[in-house]
């Protein structure tokens, strides 16, 4: 019997939680719009469930642009009315300020590092309390738990496979340069 990771025992009928923990959480992600797009979601499930976000993960990309880091940084007062009246997604003027504030902060660091995930390499690794300070000192809407999540979920912080998993040995054998997820 294939024994997965608490993540899927806990919601064993439920697809949404599956498919990502099977093709996505805790893969490493190369490209900065995909990381973009995996903090704002983050961002967005403070206070509530993942499988609200996972179900809501199409409306996100179209009233987000796709999470194209540069559309939204220009995003003006017209935008944040239209995110705020989407019901397609969460409607919290924080989360929405900050997906835009923080695409800002991110353009800024490219500009210093060549890419999000430049900046992301530039600190890696350290412990998540050092990983969490960074990230409120540089981010907008980003505590303890959101910082975890998001770098357990793209690679940063081991974690998100247990060894026994099989999709453990999936992530380590596309990322073998990558350190283990233990």
């Amino acid at each position: 019997m294939t024994t997965y990771c608490d993540y899927c025992n806990t919601h064993p009928e439920d697809s949404f939680n599956k498919i990502y923990h099977d093709t996505q959480y805790g893969f490493p992600l190369k490209d900065d719009n995909l990381l973009f797009e995996r903090l704002i979601l983050e961002i967005n499930q403070a206070g509530l469930s993942w499988i609200t976000i996972l179900k809501k993960a199409d409306n996100f990309r179209l009233a987000y642009s796709q999470f194209n880091i540069n559309t939204i940084a220009s995003y003006g007062e017209s935008d944040r009315s239209r995110l705020l009246k989407d019901a397609g997604i969460i409607r919290n003027r924080l989360k929405v300020n900050a997906a835009i504030e923080n695409a800002q902060c991110i353009q800024g660091l490219r500009n210093e590092h060549g890419s999000f995930k430049g900046w992301l390499d530039s600190h890696h690794p350290q412990s998540l309390e050092n990983w969490t300070k960074l990230f409120k000192r540089t981010f907008k809407f980003t505590g303890g738990e959101i910082v975890n999540e998001f770098l357990m979920s793209t690679g940063y912080l081991p974690g998100a496979h247990t060894p026994d998993c099989p999709i453990y040995e999936i992530v380590v054998s596309k990322h073998p340069t990558w350190h283990r997820l233990s």
